[in-house]
């Protein structure tokens, strides 16, 4: 039987932290979700708890790995489809950041400015024997990215429509759709509904 166990907001950040921490070396982690669990906020929460404890760690935003405007909106701006397979660079995030990471020792931070359409012209950093990458966003599962650790933020159909902006709920569709799609199991499963009630299950 399946059992989430209710926890704290901090608990949340806490766990999170400590399964990182068990996990040796250059470590790249998923933090899988919609927008409108704002993943970006528990990923720099987990990151900072990682460095007060004394290990590297970073927060890479999904959003900076955005495609230019020209290929992302080729069919128009609320088309769910193009949400889901053309709007992020996965394959980018996958050279700069996951192999970067574990192959040349560093990684990109960033790659493209979605407000300017324009290369974010970042630096690569270089990483420390222990870092933490954090990778923040959605629909981060179920494309075959080599994560070495994965946790979703878990939120139901109606949770998204009801905390989506308005100008935003195109996007749920091809969130849901994505969800459903996805057959790998995280490592950790956070059912976030209520981000202040927030409930978790660990896999391994």
């Amino acid at each position: 039987m399946v059992t989430f166990r209710p926890v704290s907001p901090d608990l949340l950040i806490t766990t999170v932290a400590a399964f990182c921490r068990a996990t040796a070396g250059r470590v790249v982690v998923a933090v899988d979700g919609a927008d409108a669990a704002n993943p970006v906020t528990l990923a720099t929460a987990v990151a900072a708890d990682l460095r007060a404890a004394g290990r590297p760690a970073a927060v890479v935003d999904l959003h900076d790995f955005v495609r230019p405007a020209s290929v992302r909106l080729e069919h128009g701006r609320h088309d769910p489809h193009a949400y889901r397979d053309a709007w992020f660079d996965y394959s980018s995030l996958h050279r700069e950041v996951l192999a970067g990471l574990h192959t040349r020792g560093a990684y990109l931070p960033r790659l493209w400015d979605e407000h300017t359409d324009r290369s974010a012209r970042a630096r690569v950093r270089p990483a420390a024997p222990d870092h933490v990458v954090l990778v923040a966003g959605p629909m981060l599962l179920g494309r075959s990215l080599p994560f070495d650790v994965t946790v979703l933020l878990e939120t139901s159909t109606a949770a998204l429509r009801r905390r989506t902006p308005a100008e935003d709920g195109w996007t749920v569709p091809a969130l849901a759709e994505h969800g459903r799609t996805v057959t790998e199991a995280p490592d950790v499963v956070v059912r976030y509904d209520h981000p202040d009630r927030p409930a978790i299950l660990v896999a391994r």
